[in-house]
């Protein structure tokens, strides 16, 4: 199926031909045909699997960009509302199509004259419900949809929401996106929905197949010289390293810019002013490496990231999910490396089984094959490289006191001087230590499981044992007292 298989409009169809998209993700196979029929939806899928087209296409192709707000998208993040707004505009932006961002910490005037002028409005939950409440906005939007809405139940916004849709039409279309479908979020869509369709992405679609998933074991203080090896290997054109502090984003910022790489930070402790302007330094290039916890993971959208770090693995299945969906978009392939404890094999064997998917185990590169990959992609940089008048001076003034050989070895060897490789050789365990580790793991497990019913039949027996006893007590107290008493039975 391709995109022109839906009946999209022409401008949209352009839109969509020039961002290079061609088939369509499984939640936009699904989703876009029962919106364009006029369906409320709600739709489970994770991050990364394309849910901003499957809702923004089909609705912008139906606005008639008449000067009013004609969509309200709720995100629950100012980093999310600000990617999505970037993208609606990507789509719209051929149809005279505007869009309005809204959220707190920036002055009220500015975002309530943009909404005037705006078709889509992508706002969060808190600021929106100030602006409807103090009537400093009104809006009639044709289109309501929900992103994200497990996040914005986990963050505290449910009572927000349902107060936002006291002020909206009740003639409208509303399509709710969820990765998760908790009770409260079931018990909401019954609220807001009419007779919705329902869109559910399986647990073997939720991860994109052109991810390419891996994962090093190395010991805890190999982490750095782990992901600095990894990075200088894989060379990516952009990456994401993840952590799960902001102290450790911070520490990480400063090591690899230490090492000579292009670094951007992003977590919740920054002032907004700085999250915008580390966001915008990553998508325009002037930063190759950037460094962020799990606040990035659904709010960043990035099409061209080739690589995504997780430093620490994440907590939870579905946050391992949110991080690797930042690279493999818009049709492209990326890989995910995940860098894992020996103590942490049990949460890569638990998430491969929750996410539905497998990672496979590699080995650090050591230094000679990082030299050798290097040397490799040098010589393909220098067959490709244009001669320009400068370097043809520079030879003739050499030639002057050597010959064209040694002039060629002696730029040959400052090439190999500036790309010498520094750190330790070997890092991590190598695939037959790895091995070893998870059948150790595989036999602690099956131990712990076998001493865990010793206990139980062992505790079963002795509590028969008690059972046996106490009923023979019992037994025998019954009987004594059914023996007529004497002393009774002759005053009787």
């Amino acid at each position: 199926m391709k995109f022109t298989d839906f009946d999209l409009s022409q401008t949209i169809q352009q839109s969509i031909s020039d961002a290079g998209f061609k088939e369509p993700s499984p939640v936009q196979k699904d989703a876009i045909p029962l919106i364009l029929e006029g369906h409320d939806i709600i739709a489970q899928a994770q991050t990364g699997t394309g849910k901003t087209a499957a809702f923004g296409l089909p609705i912008l192709s139906q606005m008639k960009a008449d000067g009013s707000v004609e969509g309200l998208i709720i995100v629950p993040t100012r980093e999310l509302a600000m990617q999505v707004s970037d993208e609606i505009y990507r789509f719209g932006k051929l149809s005279g199509l505007r869009t309005a961002t809204v959220y707190g910490g920036t002055a009220y005037g500015k975002q309530i004259e943009r909404i005037k002028q705006a078709s889509v409005v992508i706002a969060t939950p808190g600021r929106l419900q100030d602006l409807l409440k103090s009537k400093k906005i009104k809006m009639s939007p044709k289109f309501v949809i929900l992103d994200e809405a497990d996040e914005m139940l986990d963050m505290g916004f449910l009572d927000e929401i349902k107060n936002i849709f006291t002020f909206l039409p009740k003639e409208r279309q509303t399509l709710m996106f969820s990765a998760t479908m908790p009770k409260a979020i079931r018990k909401l869509a019954e609220q807001i929905l009419r007779s919705p369709k329902t869109v559910s992405i399986t647990k073997s679609e939720s991860t994109n197949k052109s991810i390419t998933q891996l994962y090093y074991v190395v010991n805890d203080r190999e982490r750095d010289d782990a992901l600095v090896r990894l990075i200088d290997y894989k060379n990516p054109t952009k990456a994401i390293v993840f952590c799960r502090m902001k102290i450790e984003v911070d520490r990480l910022v400063t090591h690899l810019t230490s090492q000579g790489f292009k670094v951007g930070g992003l977590h919740g402790d920054m002032e907004q002013k700085q999250r915008e302007i580390s966001i915008r330094g990553f998508k325009k290039g002037a930063v190759d490496i950037f460094v962020a916890t799990d606040v990035a993971a659904r709010g960043l959208d990035v099409n061209d990231v080739s690589h995504v770090f997780n430093y620490h693995i994440p907590f939870d299945s579905e946050s391992y999910v949110h991080r690797i969906g930042r690279t493999g978009r818009a049709g492209k392939t990326g890989e995910a490396i995940t860098l894992v404890s020996p103590n942490e094999l049990r949460t890569i064997k638990r998430i491969e089984k929750d996410v539905g998917t497998q990672m496979a185990t590699q080995v650090i590169p050591t230094k000679d094959e990082l030299v050798k990959n290097r040397e490799s992609d040098l010589l393909l940089d220098i067959a490709q490289t244009k001669i320009t008048e400068e370097a043809i001076n520079m030879v003739k003034t050499l030639q002057h006191d050597l010959d064209i050989v040694t002039i060629a070895h002696l730029l040959a060897s400052i090439v190999k001087q500036e790309n010498a490789v520094s750190g330790k050789d070997k890092i991590g365990f190598d695939l037959e230590e790895i091995k070893r580790l998870i059948e150790r793991m595989q036999n602690d497990r099956g131990s712990s499981r076998n001493r865990s019913g010793n206990r139980n039949r062992k505790y079963s027996r002795q509590r028969n044992d008690r059972n046996r006893n106490s009923s023979r007590q019992n037994n025998r107290n019954r009987n004594k007292s059914k023996r007529p008493n004497r002393d009774n039975s002759e005053t009787l």
